[in-house]
């Protein structure tokens, strides 16, 4: 489906305010979207990791609003990364989602995939989730706990959270079993995010509903989905990296876990 922002579909997204700034050309079916905000050396330590496979796909920056100077241009210019989107409305990660989803799908990409800027996921998985959507999925989820995976100094309240209530929940009301939910190393298809009985680009989308109402929405209307195995590792020391509060924060999570199962962002069925 061709789109441009003259497009009837387009016309309808909530979109946030942002300023994009592009580096580069389009040269490549797929993108990398990464997430980011305030990620000091984490970022850029990632994209320098990430520099071999920015050759071939291109890397997309969904800037929170970072006020670290650590997303200078001619740092990611250095990076090989194609576009930096810089967020200057409300809103947290569905907001960046919702940006760059937009931007990607205007610029013609068959296919995105999403990683978190905080350098804690290993980029070589990255290949695996281009050949499965050449394969034709459209919902792939990064996994550390099933065959090949690895999950390396996960904090154990965060371990258990996820085997025992959060990816159990969202199996249930998917129907598909999956075993990482709160991972944010996944890819989307075209088809699927532009899918008017998906219809991501939405307000109500603000903080972490999409990743959990994708995971639930893509198989329920039977597009293909699976696991992939990844690499998460969080530091041996020191405070577990996270821009989820302790008590506010995981309320949050939880009550947006709760709604996603029980379908409440659905968009609303048409009449007639």
């Amino acid at each position: 489906m061709t789109l441009d922002e003259n497009s009837l579909i387009y016309k309808s997204w909530e979109l946030p305010h942002y300023v994009t700034s592009e580096l580069a050309l389009k040269r490549s079916k797929y993108c990398i979207c990464i997430f980011v905000i305030n990620e000091g050396e984490k970022i850029r330590m990632q994209l320098e990791s990430m520099w071999k496979i920015s050759q071939t796909i291109d890397v997309i920056i969904a800037d929170g609003g970072s006020t670290d100077g650590s997303l200078e241009l001619d740092f990611l210019k250095s990076v090989s990364v194609r576009t930096l989107l810089t967020k200057q409305d409300r809103g947290k990660l569905s907001t960046q989602m919702r940006m760059a989803f937009a931007y990607a799908l205007l610029e013609g990409y068959e296919g995105i995939i999403t990683i978190d800027g905080n350098n804690k996921d290993e980029p070589s998985a990255i290949p695996s989730f281009v050949q499965a959507l050449d394969g034709g999925f459209d919902h792939l989820q990064g996994s550390r706990f099933i065959r090949g995976g690895k999950a390396i100094n996960t904090p154990w309240e965060r371990y258990w959270a996820v085997r025992l209530v959060h990816a159990p929940l969202i199996s249930l009301a998917a129907g598909f079993r999956y075993t990482d939910t709160t991972n944010g190393f996944r890819a989307y298809s075209r088809r699927l995010l532009l899918d008017p009985r998906v219809a991501p680009f939405r307000h109500v989308f603000s903080g972490y509903e999409l990743h959990y109402y994708l995971a639930i929405r893509s198989v329920r209307l039977g597009y293909k989905t699976k696991e992939l195995p990844v690499t998460r590792r969080y530091p041996a020391k020191g405070p577990t990296p996270t821009k989820i509060s302790p008590l506010k924060g995981n309320f949050l999570v939880l009550q947006t876990l709760f709604k996603a199962c029980l379908h409440q962002f659905n968009p609303p069925q048409r009449l007639g």
